[in-house]
């Protein structure tokens, strides 16, 4: 069975939903007639946009300001989405650090874990015995090209989105009789904007502009692949190159060079 359409109790959830990918992917869910439950830490900026979306599509837009970095909160999130009806769920949240693990914070580390696997593994198990029960449901997990390969100086974050690639790929078999699409997307470097040279961080700095992605593009295409079962969603040429050389390339070769790179982006 496809996706559910919008209805009236029905809801679209994006977690990181304050910027890049998850903010574009509310709106592009909005545009499209689904009411939503936004989840971020940042609750001024949730306001913000479920107020532009109400206005601009006329939908409900539930705003849910908590950090999917503490157990509890998403305990309480989950506990809830169980008992709703939820349509699709975007696992989106994430976020990256960068440099070697001994020299990191050991509790951003973990807070990172927490958030990039725990909170997606607990989300996703909230919801998929309702949607398995009505044979209708939509799972968007965003996973990494760099959960394709090693990454020094990226390793945490490497190695979660490990977790939340083979998770996808994994679940989708279990549920493809059941009616529940999976869509993996597996995206390189995305932003929103080009940033002018004196707010451009060390990633902006490392990555040549033309390898980046639109986040706009990126949520476009991502739920076009949702609504059609696709399995993995690979945009821009760095995470299409990075996909092919965790596949088949050497990783002895490989870590080496790919780590040097992310190596730079922590200077």
């Amino acid at each position: 069975m496809p996706v559910p359409t919008p209805s009236e109790d029905g809801r679209a959830v994006v977690t990181g939903a304050s910027s890049g990918i998850g903010m574009a992917l509310a709106r592009v869910l909005a545009s499209r007639g689904y009411s939503l439950i936004i989840v971020a830490r940042r609750g001024e900026i949730l306001e913000e946009l479920a107020e532009e979306l109400r206005t601009e599509h006329d939908v409900t837009v539930e705003v849910r300001a908590i950090d999917l970095s503490d157990p509890t909160s998403v305990e309480i999130l989950a506990a809830e989405l169980a008992g709703r009806d939820i349509s699709i769920l975007c696992n989106n949240a994430g976020i990256a650090t960068f440099g070697a693990l001994h020299e990191l914070d050991p509790d951003y580390e973990r807070a990172q874990t927490r958030l990039n696997v725990n909170a997606v593994h607990d989300l996703t198990l909230a919801v998929l015995p309702h949607m398995v029960e009505r044979h209708s449901g939509g799972i968007l997990m965003v996973g990494s090209a760099a959960g394709n390969m090693p990454i020094p100086n990226n390793a945490t974050y490497a190695a979660s989105k490990a977790f939340v690639n083979t998770f996808s790929e994994s679940l989708r078999g279990e549920v493809a009789d059941h009616g529940v699409h999976v869509t993996l997307l597996a995206p390189g470097p995305v932003r929103t904007e080009t940033p002018s040279a004196g707010e451009a961080s060390n990633v902006d700095a490392a990555v040549p502009d033309f390898l980046w992605h639109s986040s706009d593009k990126v949520a476009e295409m991502s739920l076009d692949a949702l609504g059609r079962n696709k399995m993995r969603v690979v945009p821009g040429m760095l995470s299409k190159a990075m996909s092919v050389a965790g596949g088949y390339s050497p990783r002895k070769i490989v870590a080496p060079i790919v780590g040097a790179f992310y190596g730079k982006m922590a200077e």
